[in-house]
């Protein structure tokens, strides 16, 4: 049960309300199934099971007595949750080898059942029933966690910047809970005044269990720091690494791993890729109302981690060695993995403008993505939306239900062309969203921070106080790191198939698969491929199927 929260003035879709699928109790049958994995152990009242910033822990299932979750905070220990009889502790990185954000204790002389995290992933595998449980639970508990802000860090700033922003990105879209704490609060100014801390030293990030303070950290210093790196075995040879945590990659990993090759994702910022700033995907098959793609993406997460592929973030890959076998690929840390199969699943970025300044606004002004953190920013205030396709159609139909009003722009004469015909029709009901066709953005003004926007329409110009922009037009290939291991067609995109063997010098008996790119054993997915359909289905499906071509080059 939740010990510490008001559940009678919870919001209906907050997980804790729903008790019993977030903390669920077990049938005595099914702990019994749960013994022959385990050990059975006898515990005294206070005994420590596991420790906020451990590693690899175990589950845990209360046969008599109960187990205290807690979480530290500036005020000291702080017990939020309380497991009892036949109830089980633990929560999504139980899938992984992260620092897990709690600690748990007895909370009276008991019994448990101790299982290790070897054999947690085989009972999972082994017992549907129970897997169902367990994994549902896991994934209501994090949302709590990020909901109500437990085992969280701080996060100290004067006001909405660029670092800021990019830190509190990264921690939302890596599930990690955190407290935004401004300087205009009394709250900020105790931190500041005790961590002998300066507005200059902002943004920082404040680790509550032994009181760490980072000023302005690094995306790999902020994973190092609060464990969400894992190590990686650079001796080992693996079956395949996949390069880009999208929809492309994430299927990959849950095909290879469940189908017994030894697999690694590595993700340069947070799994999702460009989908997870999606707010809504309403034409993804099987979600009839439709999905964040954050949600998608966070799933899609769990699912490989519970076949046993590593998810390493945040590492850039700088290079890939192809001239020899296995292949070699090398990381921003001067690291080497060595694999015998690589699938390039590094997507696109939304391209800028054409503005020489435009990048000086990038997340003080300009932004790429529309969460509900960028909804934040832009409450009750007017903002402009620039793209044809789907994307800026979700995100101006989403941004509408928060800012005062949405400007959409198009250089076409209509969307027709461009967009799913729901949004349309969505964008044209809605009074709060004004479609400016054969327009473009032509100047942008601030210092530092973007103060208005001068708009051009058939050669009119017009200027507006609007400091909120959201770029969604484009698409320009991650294929940098790829150097020339592989053919890329002219804008960047990696030909796969018969395209890579008819721009290449493809020297072997047989014809490249459809998604092998003109290296042997390397494969492209996703929007990242030439030709590819930019839809998130496509890519799922893309990701999955390269698993049989790599199990059919494996075996040659």
């Amino acid at each position: 049960m939740n010990n510490s929260i008001d559940r009678e003035n919870l919001d209906p879709s907050d997980p804790y309300v729903r008790e019993k699928q977030t903390f669920p109790t077990l049938t005595s049958e099914q702990v019994e199934r749960i013994k022959s994995f385990g050990e059975v152990q006898m515990c005294s009242k206070g005994m420590v099971l596991f420790e906020h910033g451990d590693r690899s822990v175990d589950f845990f299932v209360v046969l008599r007595g109960n187990i205290e979750i807690y979480e530290h905070r500036r005020e000291g220990i702080n017990v939020f949750t309380i497991h009892g009889k036949h109830q089980f502790t633990g929560e999504i990185d139980l899938f992984n080898n992260r620092k897990i954000l709690v600690g748990g204790r007895l909370g009276e002389d008991g019994s448990i059942i101790r299982v290790n995290r070897e054999n947690f992933r085989k009972m999972i595998t082994a017992d549907p029933e129970i897997g169902e449980i367990v994994i549902r639970a896991f994934i209501l508990r994090r949302v709590g966690l990020i909901t109500h802000k437990q085992g969280s860090v701080s996060l100290l700033c004067e006001e909405t910047t660029s670092d800021s922003i990019r830190i509190e990105r990264f921690l939302r879209r890596n599930g990690y809970p955190v407290e935004v704490v401004t300087t205009d609060c009394d709250t900020c100014q105790n931190f500041l005044d005790r961590y002998n801390l300066y507005n200059r030293d902002l943004p920082a990030v404040l680790i509550h269990l032994g009181e760490v303070v980072l000023k302005n950290p690094s995306n790999y210093e902020l994973a190092s720091s609060l464990g969400l790196d894992e190590t990686i075995d650079k001796n080992k040879i693996y079956d395949v690494i996949i390069v880009g945590g999208g929809p492309a990659g994430l299927s990959s990993a849950v095909y290879a791993a469940s189908e017994g090759l030894s697999t690694v994702l590595l993700e340069q910022e947070a799994p999702g890729g460009q989908a997870s700033t999606s707010s809504k995907i309403e034409n993804y098959l099987g979600f009839p109302t439709g999905l964040s793609g954050q949600a998608l993406a966070g799933r899609a997460q769990i699912q490989a981690m519970k076949f046993g592929a590593k998810i390493v973030l945040p590492y850039t890959v700088t290079s890939v060695d192809c001239s020899k076998h296995p292949y070699t690929i090398s990381l921003c840390n001067k690291g080497e993995l060595k694999t015998r199969s690589i699938v390039i699943a590094t997507g696109a970025k939304y391209q800028s403008l054409v503005l020489e300044n435009c990048h000086e606004f990038d997340n003080a002004g300009i932004y790429y993505a529309a969460t509900p953190m960028e909804a934040e920013i832009c409450n009750n205030e007017e903002i402009i939306v620039v793209g044809g396709g789907n994307s800026a159609g979700q995100a101006a139909v989403f941004l509408s239900k928060h800012a005062k009003h949405v400007h959409m722009l198009i250089r076409s004469k209509s969307l027709s062309a461009s967009m799913s015909e729901y949004l349309i029709h969505r964008i044209e009901a809605s009074n709060k969203i004004t479609l400016h066709t054969e327009t473009e953005i032509c100047e942008l003004n601030g210092n530092g921070k973007l103060k208005s926007v001068t708009l051009e329409n058939k050669g009119h110009k017009k200027t507006y106080d609007i400091k909120q922009v959201f770029l969604m037009i484009g698409a320009s290939p991650n294929t940098d790191w790829l150097q020339d291991c592989v053919s890329l067609d002219e804008r960047g995109f990696v030909f796969t198939g018969l395209d890579a063997e008819s721009n290449s010098d493809w020297n072997l008996q047989r014809n490249p698969m459809m998604l092998e790119t003109s290296q042997p054993g390397v494969f492209a997915v996703g929007d990242v491929r030439s030709g590819s359909v930019k839809r998130v289905a496509s890519a799922v499906g893309e990701g999955s199927i390269c698993i049989q071509m790599i199990h059919t080059f494996l075996s040659s």
